[in-house]
């Protein structure tokens, strides 16, 4: 198979059924990392769909919607911070990834991955650079991982509101790393990344509760 079109949109490719699968929230220093797995229904398009970071808030709420009431099949999965520290990010992405596409109600014949590599699956799988901006399933599988992970922080931020988490959503921002050094190093930080790794290394079993 050749996806030589940058346009490339279809939903299923020489007979195969595909789903497109995404990740969001690898850069963060705080909170899971998500994943999502969508087998689009072509007797259903959902029009607007593209690379969730080049979409508001607003919009991407809107399609993970129609994304939703319109797919054949879709799901949603996570790693944990701990599986995240213990496994590294590469390996948790690749966790969750798996997991999404084993959470599927319909089992598509070949999965269509986001970026340079694929995780362990029971079916064939192809990794597209960019494909979250060129294959419409990867498009969707973007926005719902990416809203998964905005719901989840925004519940973290209700948990730890002196983090700020609903703001920066766990990324290294000057305001993130201010409230870290102020507050210490909450449970659902990951503890294995360097800017908090930093801090643990400075107050030793400094983590706050």
């Amino acid at each position: 198979m050749k996806l030589s079109d940058p346009n490339f949109s279809l939903f299923t490719y020489d007979g195969e059924t595909i789903c497109g699968v995404d990740e969001a929230g690898r850069g963060p220093l705080a909170g899971p990392v998500f994943a999502a797995a969508v087998i689009l229904d072509p007797a259903r398009p959902v029009s607007g769909l593209r690379d969730s970071k080049k979409l508001t808030a607003e919009r991407r709420e809107l399609l993970a919607g129609q994304i939703k009431a319109n797919a054949l099949a879709w799901a949603i999965a996570e790693c944990s911070e701990v599986e995240i520290d213990t496994l590294n990010i590469l390996q948790a992405t690749m966790l969750a990834m798996r997991r999404a596409v084993e959470g599927l109600s319909m089992l598509p014949t070949l999965a269509l991955i986001d970026g340079n590599r694929c995780p362990q699956l029971s079916i064939r799988s192809e990794a597209i650079v960019k494909g979250d901006d060129k294959v419409q399933a990867i498009s969707a599988a973007s926005i719902l991982a990416k809203t998964a992970r905005d719901a989840a922080l925004q519940l973290l931020h209700e948990q730890y509101p002196h983090y700020a988490f609903d703001q920066h959503k766990g990324y290294p921002t000057a305001l993130h790393m201010e409230r870290l050094r102020l507050h210490g190093v909450s449970p659902v930080h990951r503890k294995s990344y360097a800017p908090v790794r930093a801090l643990l290394a400075i107050v030793p079993g400094g983590a706050a509760s």
